[in-house]
């Protein structure tokens, strides 16, 4: 830990005085008046141990709080305070919660480049179980949930709400918390859900077999999918076809059931993008648009948020660090003492224990 004051010789403040509570931002000590500003900085994704080991990795979540009126040390920022929320995200880092996003991506673009240039390198399965098993167990729950033999809600509904249930607020809940966030959303269509049980396919074999199952369900009247607005998908048509009983020949062959899968994809990650900045109040309709960049993977990504979104995350944690800033006087008279502490050591060859903010301020301000 590393602990930072600044103070103007012969001042003679004494930090003891935080410990009382003012009743204005500002307050009197020997006849000086005196302002007080926080800030806090809490990471909320750490690196992961994995056999005894840290994994390196360019990946960080944290957030930076900053707030008037402060009244005690190492005191946890009030919710009216300004929060930032930046994001380092390395590309294909197992411990995101958004791994399997980057997945769905990967395959996206696999399949993008598949239409430009006639070859498909298929990436890795993210499914044990094979794309034609899962279609078909997907075909046959909608099948009898027609006939009326089950009813049932949307899997994927059902299994976010169970787990947001079984969260408690506390430290140990964390990443249980942070994952059921990027879940899958309640309001899957059939073209979502679908593109949720064939992204595992891992050859071109299995794509025509995928949607050749599908197809002959729609065009036996098997299923009556229902689907999202907004779709110009070539499976969208299909399925407003068949609520008529009259569909098109379809040829899987060539690129056609690439750009298939590729369609409904896109859709998808489009609506999973809006749900998720608009949903978790991170951005507004006005500021989701498309601009390309030049790839930077390094890039920090900052985000204003209001520190209630993230609460549940840092207030029973530990700050990575935590600084109070006290200001006194006005214009050349202005002094301002600054009183800092870190979990980053002083200097780079001492080691960092994190758990040295565990211990006791009691005495601290005869430190000084």
């Amino acid at each position: 830990m590393g602990l930072i004051l600044s103070t103007p010789a012969g001042l003679g403040l004494s930090l003891s005085g935080l410990e009382r509570k003012p009743q204005a931002s500002t307050f009197t000590w020997s006849h000086v008046m005196v302002t007080t500003k926080g800030s806090a900085q809490y990471e909320l994704i750490q690196g992961a141990a994995i056999e005894d080991t840290i994994i390196e990795s360019g990946s960080n979540i944290y957030v930076d709080i900053t707030w008037n009126i402060v009244d005690k040390i190492l005191e946890t920022p009030p919710l009216i305070s300004a929060a930032t929320l930046n994001i380092a995200l390395e590309c294909g880092d197992p411990r995101s919660p958004v791994y399997q996003v980057y997945r769905e991506l990967q395959l996206l673009l696999a399949l993008a480049e598949g239409l430009k240039t006639g070859v498909t390198e298929w990436p890795e399965p993210l499914e044990s179980e094979s794309a034609v098993e899962l279609v078909q167990e997907f075909l046959t729950d909608l099948k009898k949930k027609l006939d009326g033999d089950g009813v049932s809600g949307n899997k994927n509904e059902t299994e976010a709400n169970k787990l947001f249930q079984t969260i408690k607020c506390d430290t140990a809940a964390v990443d249980s918390y942070i994952k059921s966030i990027f879940s899958e959303r309640g309001d899957l269509d059939f073209a979502e859900q679908l593109w949720c049980k064939m992204r595992s396919v891992g050859s071109y074999q299995e794509l025509t077999d995928c949607f050749t199952l599908v197809i002959k369900s729609l065009e036996r009247g098997e299923i009556q999918p229902w689907i999202h607005q907004g779709s110009s998908s070539f499976l969208r048509t299909l399925i407003q076809q068949s609520y008529h009983g009259r569909m098109e020949g379809v040829a899987l062959s060539g690129i056609t059931p690439i750009r298939m899968l590729f369609e409904i994809g896109l859709d998808k990650m489009r609506k999973d993008y809006v749900s998720f900045f608009i949903g978790q109040e991170l951005a507004t309709l006005t500021y989701l648009y498309y601009k390309e960049n030049p790839l930077n993977e390094k890039h920090v990504f900052q985000l204003p948020i209001r520190p209630a979104v993230v609460k549940k995350f840092y207030q029973n944690e530990h700050p990575e660090m935590w600084k109070v800033e006290i200001s006194s006087g006005h214009g050349a008279k202005e002094v301002k003492t600054m009183w800092q502490v870190s979990t980053n050591p002083p200097v780079e060859h001492m080691a960092s224990n994190h758990s040295a903010f565990q211990f006791n301020l009691a005495n601290m301000s005869d430190w000084f």
